[in-house]
């Protein structure tokens, strides 16, 4: 799928914020172990992916009430929803000097009432952004790091009102972040996540 860059300026998809905050000791030493294992950036790129996938927890999934959003605190608590899981493996590549945006899919919401905002993750590579969806496994979802054809957990159904944003973002959506923050715990992010962009 083409993506479009929200900044033209490739350094936007390095940069830190309050949510991807790759500067972190946290962040830091985790990129550090990771990269001790790669053979390369590509290497690097698919270990840090599978870290955040199998390691960091769905918290729905898991049934975890906790609200996690900045990437140094997904890694420490081990768990997050699908936009917490992008913004920690987002840090972790863009600690390693890995052009990473994220994008987001707009899908059925699980209850089945109205649609929900999904984040993933894109990684530049060859010239290229290639989407990566580290939501983590579940009975029929089976998401793996690819830069040859997507892998990713959903593929929208526009039948029912789901669809792929092509937009990418070199931090999260505020109208993400805000809902992340103001969550008390999961449940409660779960009926105040945005539907659209």
């Amino acid at each position: 799928m083409e993506l479009t860059q929200e900044n033209p300026d490739l350094s936007a998809y390095l940069a830190a914020d309050e949510a991807i905050d790759h500067h972190h000791p946290r962040v830091r030493a985790t990129a550090a172990r990771l990269a001790k294992n790669a053979e390369g950036s590509y290497d690097y790129a698919r270990l840090a992916f599978e870290y955040v996938r199998d390691a960091v927890s769905h918290s729905r999934d898991a049934g975890d009430p906790r609200v996690t959003w900045r990437a140094s605190d997904v890694l420490e608590q081990g768990t997050g929803i699908c936009h917490a899981k992008a913004h920690a493996l987002a840090a972790l590549l863009r600690a390693e000097d890995i052009p990473t945006g994220l994008c987001y899919q707009r899908l059925v919401h699980d209850a089945g009432d109205g649609h929900v905002l999904h984040a993933l993750v894109a990684v530049r590579f060859g010239r290229a952004w290639h989407r990566q969806d580290p939501r983590g496994g579940k009975p029929g979802v089976d998401a793996c790091f690819s830069l040859d054809g997507e892998r990713l957990a959903f593929v929208p159904d526009p039948a029912a009102g789901e669809s792929d944003h092509r937009v990418l973002y070199a931090a999260p959506h505020p109208a993400v972040l805000d809902a992340l923050r103001a969550a008390p715990d999961r449940p409660h992010l779960w009926r105040t996540l945005p539907s659209a962009l």
